[in-house]
């Protein structure tokens, strides 16, 4: 497995889900900075990464 740069996390049991995580992957993209979300499932958590190149 790779490592990825994370910009940003999120615990996975927070009451909004994903939403926080989903709220800051549009601000960063709106800012410039393309990513997204991802769910770390060894540490239980949303991960914001910046999204790959096609």
């Amino acid at each position: 497995m790779s490592a990825r740069e994370v910009l940003d996390h999120f615990p996975a049991g927070h009451p909004r889900g994903s939403w926080r995580a989903e709220e800051r992957a549009a601000e960063l993209t709106a800012a410039g900075t393309p990513a997204t979300v991802r769910m770390d499932l060894d540490s239980d958590r949303f991960i914001v990464v910046p999204e790959r190149a096609s």
